[in-house]
């Protein structure tokens, strides 16, 4: 059997270590597996692909920007190059992770996918694939996905477009694209996104849940001299983490519970840019980018509480890696990431409460143990992940073949 996984990323980020992670193991169960990627830096192997050039990501890139036709106009020729190598492999099994991302034309890809005839596996990491533009909509309470999308209120956010709104052509479009094959499976990591499946035109397909999986080997409780190195032997930790911060995420939560926290307390917020780090209060630690993720497992072990204060996300691994590192959670009652606890590991609170925050924080030194997390925590080993994966794999390719 060949596994063929495509997606924005490849070793970086949430998503791009999914893919690396299910690639290892297809390889350690001797399946011959590839990867396909289109942006930022990979892991190097003879069996990873790049698709596209800078050139055609900033051009890609530039079109979003006018003509809002995210993944309908750009990367043409990128993607027709890509076909030409798929087809060449020619995979048992396409698995298909973020299409978005200015990295490939997904009319190309889907009239090969659908020519082809192969079985599909896509899992959806976001509301991206049933919407006319925007990953995510629930922040500004927009429900025109279901019936179809027009006038979007978010236009000029990810992927975002500063002077035409093409949502209802794109709805349309993707609509007819997506919808097109006869073979595939749709894998989400949370019952909250297979629920918005079964509202949305991609509710023909067979919808599997699958969580999110991470390594226990490298997230696990972990002794470092973060405090001392940071002068924090004294104070209670509150940690933030993200690859990015912005509203969405919560960050200013973070700045108001600043505003009300004594001395006794310090919150270290990972993932900010330079600019955000300049400007922070003084009872904030502020640490850019972290790409090793041993050095992340020391800072969520350094940690008293993580608090993910999202407006919208949908099975965020950041919880996982708490738990697994023994850290209690508190976070808002949204997307899939209050799936990950339970009362005793953690906290759900009402959405945009810092007060709620606040005597959450104080509630977690009393009710809440190291080994709660843990426990929890093994529900999401990634063994787990990959296994059922694998289970799809094979299931799709005795179909295939029978």
């Amino acid at each position: 059997m060949k596994v063929l996984q495509i997606n924005s990323v490849c070793g970086v980020g949430s998503t791009g270590r999914i893919v690396t992670d299910i690639h290892s193991i297809l390889k350690s169960n001797n399946i011959e597996s590839y990867i396909a990627y289109g942006r930022e830096t990979s892991v190097v192997g003879d069996h990873i692909i790049k698709i596209g050039t800078k050139p055609d990501y900033f051009i890609h890139g530039g079109l979003t920007r006018i003509f809002d036709t995210h993944a309908l106009w750009g990367s043409a020729r990128a993607t027709r190059e890509f076909i030409k190598k798929v087809k060449e492999i020619d995979p048992d099994v396409i698995h298909l992770h973020n299409l978005h991302g200015y990295y490939i034309n997904i009319k190309i890809l889907f009239d090969y996918l659908k020519e082809s005839g192969k079985p599909v596996v896509w899992t959806l990491h976001d509301c991206w694939s049933f919407t006319g533009h925007c990953a995510y909509f629930s922040y500004v309470q927009c429900d025109k996905w279901k019936w179809g999308c027009n006038d979007c209120p978010q236009k000029r956010g990810y992927p975002g477009s500063l002077i035409f709104d093409r949502s209802k052509q794109n709805f349309d479009s993707k609509r007819e694209l997506f919808t097109s094959l006869s073979n595939m499976t749709i894998v989400t990591p949370s019952n909250w996104l297979a629920n918005l499946i079964q509202e949305s035109y991609l509710n023909k397909y067979p919808v599997k849940v699958i969580p999110n999986g991470i390594d226990l080997n490298v997230f696990k409780p972990t002794e470092s001299d973060f405090r001392k190195t940071n002068c924090l032997q004294d104070k209670f930790i509150i940690l933030g983490v993200a690859n990015g911060w912005g509203k969405r995420k919560g960050y200013q939560y973070f700045l108001e519970l600043a505003d009300i926290l004594d001395d006794s307390f310090r919150i270290v917020l990972v993932g900010l840019t330079k600019k955000q780090k300049e400007r922070l209060p003084k009872n904030i630690v502020g640490i850019t980018k972290i790409i090793k993720v041993k050095e992340l497992a020391k800072i969520y072990s350094a940690a008293d509480v993580f608090i993910n204060p999202t407006l919208e996300d949908n099975f965020p691994t950041t919880n996982l890696e708490s738990l697994a590192c023994g850290t209690p959670l508190i976070t808002f009652n949204t997307g899939g990431g209050i799936e990950s606890i339970d009362e005793c590991c953690g906290i759900v609170v009402d959405k945009r409460e810092v007060t709620s925050l606040f005597d959450a924080i104080k509630q977690i030194n009393y009710n809440y143990s190291t080994n709660f997390c843990l426990e929890r925590a093994k529900l999401f080993d990634r063994s787990k992940m990959l296994s059922r994966y694998q289970d799809i794999y094979d299931d799709c390719y005795r179909k295939s073949n029978h």
